[in-house]
């Protein structure tokens, strides 16, 4: 199995940043695509970004721009720096891993999930 715990989460004001942190233990995250969902009050969870290997990863439309998707494979870490925070991105913020380098956003192929992240932007 894979464990995957976030961190980095926090409160910030729009236009700020924030780097958020998923460690995995009990595997490679370069065997994985690794995603970033997230879900705000009220709302379904939603794909942010995901990275599968070193050379593809892809963001959702509204984070284009904003949001950088990157790995430590020697570290078995996963990134998302979020910049130029809008209101809109506040939510709880996962980390997933699954074994489909094909998964992308697809939030159904995704086997393992971390807790959440608090991101709340004011």
């Amino acid at each position: 199995d894979v464990q995957l715990v976030e961190s980095g989460g926090g409160s910030v004001q729009t236009g700020g940043s924030l780097r958020l942190t998923c460690v995995a233990s009990g595997a490679a995250v370069s065997s994985y695509c690794m995603g970033w969902f997230r879900q705000a009050p009220g709302k379904e969870r939603e794909g942010v970004s995901w990275i599968a290997g070193s050379s593809r990863n892809d963001h959702a439309g509204p984070v284009k721009g904003r949001f950088t998707i990157s790995q430590d494979n020697s570290k078995k870490t996963t990134y998302l720096q979020m910049n130029s925070l809008e209101l809109e991105d506040s939510g709880v913020y996962y980390c997933a891993a699954s074994p489909a380098q094909w998964a992308e956003l697809n939030q159904r192929s995704y086997t393992y999930w971390g807790q959440g992240t608090q991101v709340t932007v004011s």
